[in-house]
């Protein structure tokens, strides 16, 4: 472990440990390094660390604050770290598969938790799915906000987060096979309604499966396609 490896470990267990709570005020550099027996460029470069991944947040003018700590905060950067991988076939299945692992189990929860509220929304977004049926980057927009709105549900900020990290590649995905699949529309409207059914019924068993069902046969097709040779779409989004 480095010394500055070393000097961002003290600094977190100030946070952990409650001597620096979210919303707090850091010393200045001068009397952070002396409490932490650190030499000014390890504190400097510690904090300067610790502000990229969004545990501090350096006010120029006013001093050093720790943030909220809130999940959305802290693992926002997951989404980027997501793009950079944009091309990789290998990724992007591994991607599709912790999505499997995580999305139905998620879906489930929601089931035992979801409001009357959170299902009107579903309902608008696959209201909206019917009528862009032929326009595939709308259906897959209301898609990826139906999704979201599922997970949103479960109340579970952390959770929320990490599917949101993958979506911009599996959203990419669903938009690559809209445009090579014209069978697609249909059968992504038939999966999102019995998980919308499911899940009006508060049956966590039933939503659980209907979820597994739709990323697993997205899962699926993407595979088939991959071993046929066909290239990854590249940029944010895939067009003909």
């Amino acid at each position: 472990m480095s010394l500055t490896d070393k000097a961002i470990g003290q600094i977190r267990e100030l946070i952990r440990g409650g001597d620096l709570p979210p919303g707090s005020k850091l010393p200045p550099e001068k009397d952070l390094a002396a409490q932490l027996g650190l030499s000014r460029n390890l504190a400097r470069e510690a904090v300067k660390a610790l502000a990229v991944a969004r545990i501090l947040e350096i006010r120029r003018g006013d001093g050093t604050y720790v943030t909220s700590l809130r999940p959305s905060l802290l693992l926002e950067g997951l989404g980027g770290a997501v793009e950079l991988l944009q091309g990789d076939a290998i990724a992007l299945q591994d991607l599709m598969e912790v999505r499997r692992l995580l999305e139905p189990v998620a879906t489930a929860l929601a089931a035992t938790r979801i409001s009357d509220a959170r299902l009107a929304e579903l309902e608008h977004h696959l209201d909206a799915m019917r009528e862009a049926r032929d326009d595939v980057e709308q259906l897959n927009a209301h898609d990826a906000a139906f999704h979201r709105a599922v997970v949103a549900a479960t109340g579970n900020e952390t959770l929320l987060t990490l599917l949101e990290g993958i979506s911009g590649r599996t959203l990419r995905a669903r938009i690559w096979r809209g445009l090579v699949d014209d069978k697609a529309a249909d059968r992504t409207l038939s999966e999102h309604e019995a998980i919308f059914n499911a899940l009006s019924t508060r049956d966590a068993g039933l939503s659980q499966a209907a979820a597994l069902l739709h990323v697993s046969s997205t899962e699926q097709w993407l595979k088939e396609h991959l071993r046929s040779g066909e290239p990854l779409p590249s940029g944010t989004t895939a067009r003909k």
